[in-house]
């Protein structure tokens, strides 16, 4: 599933090109999660802004003289946007294209869980309901390692569930999670509730570590991902302990294992990760 570094990642491939570039057509192929919202044709001669970024959604400004607001897309679990000057015919995994005098963007989705939605603003519906429950953003520096304290003293749950739900911080997916807490020495099976402030600072800053060098290295591609030219993220490759089951640790002489947390995989070194 794309996570937040392959969605920034997207959003850097795409934003120079795009932006101030005029919509020409837009095409929709199969549904996806939600209706567009709009009329295709109503996207016609609009403007593009600024490529934003919130959460694992992102958001392309249109402005126009007589319309203005901008579509939220979000890659879903297999979802990828690419932006070609002659892309070929569109395939059947090809659900949705915004042809642009900069391009033809493109969004495949072999699953369709991704979206594709119109709304008059981020502050207005559909944007403002799919975007209320999202956690702080790890960069934003509102984020301080007092206040993720006391969010994570505020739950019960072992801290891997409450980092993927999240509401504590937004977009760090599992392999991300599972890579900071390698770096916090934290196990995945430790309560929120029993971690001391020390030990959340260190594992706010180790998450921030880890999302900042998985958009560096182009985010991840275990199965679909690609960045908007079509190239695949490396971050997996450098793992510590993700996908690698039974192999020694990098920091010590333990040896990663594999359990399963909310029907996720978790991989961590019981010599480094401590409760």
């Amino acid at each position: 599933m794309p996570e937040l570094p392959e969605v920034e990642v997207t959003r850097i491939t795409l934003a120079e090109r795009l932006r101030g570039g005029r919509v020409q057509s837009a095409r929709l192929g199969k549904p996806l999660r939600w209706p567009l919202g709009c009329a295709p044709e109503a996207l016609a001669g609009l403007q593009v802004g600024e490529l934003q970024r919130r959460g694992k959604y992102l958001w392309m400004p249109l402005a126009g003289p007589a319309r203005r607001g901008g579509l939220l897309l979000h890659l879903g679990m297999s979802g990828s946007l690419n932006l070609a000057d002659a892309p070929p015919p569109a395939g059947v995994h090809d659900h949705f294209e915004l042809r642009t005098d900069r391009g033809t963007l493109r969004l495949t989705d072999p699953r369709r869980f991704g979206a594709v939605v119109w709304s008059d603003g981020l502050d207005a519906a559909p944007a403002s309901t799919l975007l209320a429950r999202l956690g702080p953003e790890p960069f934003d520096p509102a984020l301080t390692p007092e206040s993720f304290h006391r969010a994570l003293h505020a739950r019960r749950c072992n801290v891997k569930a409450a980092l993927l739900g999240g509401e504590l911080i937004v977009g760090a997916g599992n392999i991300y999670v599972s890579e900071a807490l390698f770096l916090a020495g934290i196990d995945p099976r430790a309560r929120c509730d029993r971690i001391s402030r020390p030990r959340a600072e260190k594992l706010l800053a180790a998450l921030r570590q880890t999302l900042a060098r998985a958009i560096a290295l182009g985010g991840s591609t275990l199965r679909d991902f690609r960045d908007a030219h079509g190239m695949s993220g490396a971050f997996q490759d450098q793992a510590h302990v993700y996908g690698r089951e039974g192999d020694g640790c990098t920091r010590c002489s333990g040896t990663v294992r594999r359990i399963v947390q909310g029907q996720r995989s978790t991989f961590f070194c019981p010599g480094c990760q401590r409760r």
